[in-house]
């Protein structure tokens, strides 16, 4: 929680426009005691369908995502202008599997939180199975002036995200 502190400190106070914040290196071998996880991320990200390694990936992707609740909430009561911070801020947050067990990169369960000044909708839930992550962020860059024909593997913006 200290690291989502210190980033909406540093919104707040307007030392950055961007953070990027990685919780683990995808072969982590970091335990989670404080939650009862003491298998590695890593090595319980390759479940094999075994029932208790699933139950404790739940349990620290459930930690992981409790964590991310908080400081969007933090955001949400922060004053910022005309709104909140979470008003006026794009937060992506996800993982680049949807299943660690096989490597899998596509439909992968990724979050969008915030209005980005008033270019996105929310309250929603958007399926775009099959679409490569790269159009998320392609459409991004699109509702903040920065006009490319393609990023990386994108096929093509995503709609109905933004108003």
């Amino acid at each position: 929680a200290l690291m989502y502190d210190l980033m909406a400190l540093a919104y707040e106070a307007d030392l950055t426009r961007v953070v990027t914040y990685m919780k683990s290196r995808d072969a982590s071998q970091r335990v989670y005691p404080k939650i009862g996880v003491t298998e590695p991320h890593h090595a319980m990200s390759h479940h094999g369908n075994n029932a208790e390694k699933l139950a404790n990936l739940v349990k620290l992707n459930t930690h992981h995502v409790d964590l991310f609740r908080g400081f969007v909430e933090k955001l949400a009561k922060t004053p910022d202008g005309d709104g909140t911070l979470l008003d006026h801020t794009v937060l992506i947050y996800g993982s680049g599997l949807s299943d660690g067990n096989i490597h899998l990169p596509q439909n992968l369960p990724i979050v969008v939180a915030g209005g980005g000044g008033s270019v996105l909708k929310g309250d929603m839930h958007v399926m775009q199975k099959g679409a490569p992550l790269a159009n998320l962020h392609m459409t991004l860059m699109d509702k903040f002036g920065v006009q490319v024909d393609k990023l990386g593997n994108s096929t093509g913006k995503l709609e109905g995200i933004s108003v």
